[in-house]
């Protein structure tokens, strides 16, 4: 009885752990889409995130991993740049691209195509099996056909508002108003900008399976990713944003979106996805992501007022199906795995959602 009461718990608090995860990613969207309408530049903003990053990172990884820390070569040092310009600079910086042209809603929905993305480079990579000979494969291929179809869908077709009125929330900070972000919508260009940020964090993820092979020390090889991406910020910055006013911060407003966005995206978020793919594995914290969009959806028309348009909500629906197609999949193809005594090294980083 005691057994069954502490499985239960643990059950319970692995639940809670990647619902608050969700909700974390979820605040982040609108965060970013406030940093964004106030004025502040995209540039300052990922540095600033990746240097609160950084300072939390760092110190964790040196004193957790530094007795099976592996010593650093000139192979890895580049190894570890190339993953910074797909999985800091592309990743982030078409993000906050397509952020400013599109509602936080469907930005959040497109990220749900990540696992399938991820699953098609994998198997172009050969690090996937494609079986279509059994029901998993199959499941595999149909939800990645899907999901890249329904941001197909997202992207050329917006469709019609399904408010009658759109809702208009102004939060007024020392003169700084959060606009409705969809007064600088440009549909089908933040799609695009989207989808290549998407694309880029699939790209990251499945690189990173022969780099981990070699430097087996997750938290360092995430530490200097980011080194290596705030450096090529800041290269770029050198030469895009001479103002210093621009480097400032002017109200209380930005301070808090640059410190949730380093706090807690970047922190408290990265903890608890490490903590529940540890617990509960990465499809457990894949099933949870759509949990994540609808959160997006409730708070962006609460407080940007965003509208919801039928191609998005088409498309965000097919791309779900695909998801769960996907997971679904994956679950059976490792049961079939490990019925035949096979254990799957590349899961992990495969399908974990993961954030920079």
């Amino acid at each position: 009885m005691g057994r069954e009461v502490t499985e239960m718990r643990e059950k319970v608090k692995l639940l809670v752990g990647v619902i608050a995860l969700q909700l974390c990613m979820a605040g982040f969207h609108i965060v970013s889409r406030a940093a964004l309408n106030i004025g502040i530049s995209q540039l300052v903003f990922i540095v600033y995130r990746n240097c609160i990053a950084l300072l939390l990172l760092a110190p964790c990884a040196y004193f957790l991993e530094k007795d099976h820390r592996p010593p650093l070569t000139f192979s890895l040092l580049v190894q570890f740049f190339l993953l910074a310009i797909l999985g800091i600079l592309a990743n982030q910086g078409f993000y906050l691209l397509g952020l400013y042209y599109l509602s936080p809603t469907y930005a959040s929905a497109i990220q749900n195509a990540i696992p399938a993305i991820t699953f098609a480079m994998a198997a172009a990579l050969r690090l996937e099996e494609v079986n279509l000979k059994k029901r998993y494969g199959v499941a595999k291929v149909v939800g990645t056909v899907v999901s890249i179809g329904g941001a197909t869908v997202i992207t050329l077709y917006k469709g019609h508002p399904l408010l009658s009125q759109q809702p208009k929330i102004f939060i007024q900070q020392q003169h700084l108003s959060i606009l409705s972000s969809t007064q600088i919508l440009n549909w089908t260009l933040g799609c695009v900008y989207i989808l290549t940020h998407i694309t880029s964090w699939s790209a990251w993820i499945v690189l990173q399976v022969p780099v981990l092979k070699k430097y087996p020390a997750r938290l360092s090889v995430l530490t200097l990713t980011i080194f290596f991406g705030l450096v090529q910020f800041l290269i770029i910055a050198a030469f895009t944003e001479n103002d210093i006013d621009k480097w400032k911060i002017h109200s209380g407003m930005e301070l808090f979106t640059i410190l949730y966005a380093g706090l807690v995206a970047s922190g408290l978020a990265l903890s608890l996805q490490i903590w529940c793919i540890d617990r509960g594995g990465p499809l457990f914290a894949s099933v949870f992501q759509p949990v994540q969009t609808v959160a997006v959806a409730i708070m962006a028309a609460l407080i940007l007022g965003d509208q919801l348009y039928t191609g998005g909500i088409i498309g965000a629906i097919l791309i779900m199906i695909g998801l769960y197609s996907v997971i679904w999949g994956k679950s059976e193809e490792i049961k079939a795995r490990g019925e035949q005594g096979i254990e799957q090294n590349l899961t992990r980083h495969l399908l974990s959602n993961q954030e920079a």
